[in-house]
């Protein structure tokens, strides 16, 4: 099953390929609007514990002080079961969903969750203050926790309710498949009164008698080629297949199309009240998770900040040195800029140190470094093989371009030493987009790196790649990050 799905996704990108869609209009229009990223429902909960953490940490602090008589009351011991009291109350709200944004727009919700939620803690802080009154302790944390929490929950349910209705928190979706069901899907969407799904288009390839080109206010952008390129061109989370079951076939196909996707696909025909919950996917026939969520998005990024700020405390020096030999040795910037292929396919620019002669430098990836290249410096050499020439590279993950790990980037025509294109030489060679790309991989620390003289090379380090995207985890790039130094002493192929 998994070879197949993978020769699916092969084959889909190879069209892509192929010939690219152009994006209507109204289309091009739509997604120029979309350029920039909605706040995810997992940052959401992030700032609501960034919001509670303190404020129950300083409402039971002030709870103890005032039920222990002034000389039992020691703040470092206050201050730490405030800490513990609060990281307590925090997850419980976690477990039970109550950071979720319908549960916290929902006033009445969000009140009854924090009570309940306060309630262990609040006990044991009870058992725990050394007081003669635990009657008294007990009041006073009731009154501290309405004191402060309240008017916590109050405050946080105006602003999540006014980003619901602005749409700063919304998953934003497109809809394959027109006509009735599509009719069918806004009108469930419209009854959600605190629904964070906002319709952006809707992509069908049938004509307008089948499919009209505006359903209920939504308008039709184009077909299901389009939609792939809408997708790479704009920050959506999500596509909802709107057809009968009755089209099973069709649902099938557009299933195996869109695998290729780094965005959530689900089925409108599985959904029982259209709110689309994560939970609705433990059934497969309801669609599939996008393969970078927010919740892989945000430990990555923690992961690529601390190991980069790590890295570029260390290796300074090391690159202090390279930028002062590419200076003594040759005329030209230190650094080079390359454009390069990133994460869902769109445009990067990559940092390098400069390896060429700058009156050599080919920017466009046009001929392959092949050993013993003349544009190649005495210098640039060494760096190459070492890849120290990569180093620069980590600023490109502080600004969020790359990643330490992952699928190495490749220029914009990238080509082989004979002349091919990658895209040429495997198919849907591109699908390894749907993780950002890094400063090394799986590929890499495996020895597949370098020139690219020999098809079969090419095929293994996207076998590789893809084996990468499918078993990622934080392990994973752990494993492959200590790893990279000691693959470095194979030099095989880098010049």
């Amino acid at each position: 099953m998994q070879s197949e799905a993978r020769k699916g996704m092969q084959k889909t990108f190879r069209r892509l390929e192929a010939e690219t869609p152009s994006l209507s209009e109204a289309a091009q229009t739509v997604s120029a609007s979309l350029t920039r990223g909605t706040l995810e429902p997992l940052w959401l909960t992030c700032v609501l514990i960034c919001i509670d953490l303190p404020v129950f940490a300083v409402a039971t602090w002030f709870a103890q002080y005032v039920s222990v008589p002034t000389a039992a009351f020691n703040p470092v011991v206050a201050a730490s079961l405030a800490t513990v009291a609060s990281a307590v109350f925090v997850a419980s709200m976690v477990v039970t969903g109550g950071y979720r944004s319908g549960a916290v727009a929902n006033l009445w919700s969000s009140l009854t969750r924090s009570s309940l939620c306060s309630l262990l803690p609040g006990i044991g802080l009870v058992a725990l203050t050394p007081t003669a009154s635990p009657a008294a302790a007990g009041l006073a944390i009731v009154t501290c926790l309405a004191a402060a929490v309240l008017p916590a929950r109050y405050g946080v349910r105006v602003a999540v309710s006014w980003a619901i209705e602005t749409g700063l928190i919304a998953r934003r979706a497109l809809i394959a498949g027109g006509g009735e069901a599509a009719a069918q899907l806004i009108r469930g969407l419209a009854t959600q009164g605190n629904s964070d799904i906002r319709l952006v288009g809707i992509f069908d390839d049938r004509d307008e008698a089948r499919s009209p080109i505006q359903v209920l206010g939504v308008p039709k952008l184009g077909g299901y080629d389009e939609l792939m390129a809408f997708v790479r061109a704009s920050e959506i989370q999500m596509v909802i297949i709107a057809l009968p079951l009755s089209a099973e076939k069709r649902i099938n196909w557009l299933l195996n199309e869109f695998r290729v996707l780094p965005v959530e696909v689900r089925l409108s025909a599985y959904s029982q009240d259209y709110s689309f919950a994560h939970s609705d996917l433990g059934r497969t026939q309801a669609g599939f998770r996008r393969s970078f969520g927010p919740d892989r998005q945000l430990a990555k990024r923690v992961f690529d900040l601390v190991f980069a700020t790590i890295a570029l405390a260390l290796l300074w020096p090391i690159m202090g040195l390279a930028a002062l030999a590419i200076r003594l040795e040759s005329q030209g910037p230190v650094l080079f800029r390359q454009r390069r292929h990133g994460y869902n396919h769109r445009e990067i620019d990559v940092l390098k140190f400069r390896s060429m002669y700058h009156h050599m430098a080919d920017p466009g990836a046009v001929k392959n470094v092949t050993r013993d290249d003349p544009r190649v410096t005495r210098v640039g050499r060494f760096l190459r093989r070492s890849s120290i020439d990569e180093l620069p590279q980590l600023l490109n993950v502080l600004r969020g371009e790359l990643s330490l790990v992952g699928p190495r980037p490749h220029a914009l025509n990238a080509k082989s030493s004979q002349h091919e294109r990658y895209s040429q030489i495997v198919d849907g060679y591109s699908a390894r987009h749907r993780l950002p790309p890094g400063i090394t991989g799986w590929a890499q620390i495996n020895g597949w790196r370098g020139e690219i003289d020999e098809a079969e090379k090419l095929k293994a380090r996207f076998e590789h790649d893809l084996f990468y995207i499918e078993n990622w985890s934080l392990w994973f790039d752990l494993k492959i990050l200590f790893r990279t130094p000691f693959a470095l002493f194979r030099s095989t192929g880098a010049y």
